[in-house]
């Protein structure tokens, strides 16, 4: 809806945490498969900010809160951005 109201990028953010079942790979590559199809069919970037993980703590470790260790939200966004201007750029 975001990218057909004319936004230039997107991101997409969740965490998949792994279980005692295959549903983990299911829905992991769900997500990446759509969120692949979704910059194909727009021509516009998606930004990945979809964690997987195998416990709650390494979200909180990539999560950008105080004390964590990366932040993987703003990674995504960062790289929409950079993608969306280099998009522009070339579309100029």
């Amino acid at each position: 809806a975001a990218l057909d109201a004319g936004a230039d990028a997107v991101v997409a953010l969740g965490v998949i945490i792994r279980g005692g079942t295959p549903h983990f790979e299911f829905v992991s590559d769900a997500a990446t498969s759509g969120l692949t199809q979704v910059a194909i069919l727009t021509g516009k970037p998606v930004g990945f900010g979809v964690l997987t993980l195998e416990d709650e703590q390494q979200g909180l470790d990539r999560a950008g809160l105080p004390g964590s260790k990366e932040d993987k939200g703003a990674e995504a966004a960062e790289a929409a951005l950079a993608t969306a201007v280099v998009i522009r750029g070339l579309a100029g």
